[in-house]
């Protein structure tokens, strides 16, 4: 008697884990479906921001290497340093843009000065002009940078 209830019990906890394990499966897809589509501008935006940290980290690695370096020539040591801050600067404006950019109602936006152009991507369905020019507006008291130099894009 014993033994057989051992088997009832143990057959229920295995149907229990199989119906457990077919549920757990057929949530996970619809969660999957549905977030699907607002992760991805979300995910574009934060993988961004990520790839870009981790490529300025490596880029100050780099320049305290020079300038901490024992076979570094002063001049050497001079130009790391300029281009640390040069870089920390920048750091610094392309995120006082972003926050300025967030303040006119976008809920995310990021920004990327080069020595040519000044690329801004915000997330929104679309871009009214009004919205452009506001943006426009923000990079140019900002970065003091000409219009035609400015590329604004957006992404849901």
């Amino acid at each position: 008697m014993k033994k057989r209830t051992k088997i009832i019990i143990l057959s229920a906890m295995v149907l229990l884990l199989g119906v457990t394990g077919y549920l757990n499966i057929v949530l996970n897809n619809s969660i999957k479906q549905t977030t699907t589509t607002t992760t991805e501008a979300a995910s574009y935006f934060s993988s961004f921001r990520n790839d870009r940290a981790s490529t300025r980290d490596q880029e100050l690695l780099y320049y305290d290497a020079i300038i901490n370096g024992e076979s570094s020539t002063e001049s050497a040591v001079a130009a790391a340093q300029q281009a640390k801050l040069d870089l920390i600067n920048l750091m610094d404006k392309e995120l006082v843009v972003e926050g300025l950019i967030k303040a006119q109602g976008f809920e995310d936006c990021v920004v990327v000065v080069t020595d040519s152009k000044v690329n801004v991507v915000v997330k929104a369905a679309h871009l009214e002009e009004d919205e452009a020019i506001g943006i426009w507006t923000t990079v140019i008291e900002q970065l003091k940078r000409p219009i035609e130099d400015i590329i604004i894009n957006y992404a849901e």
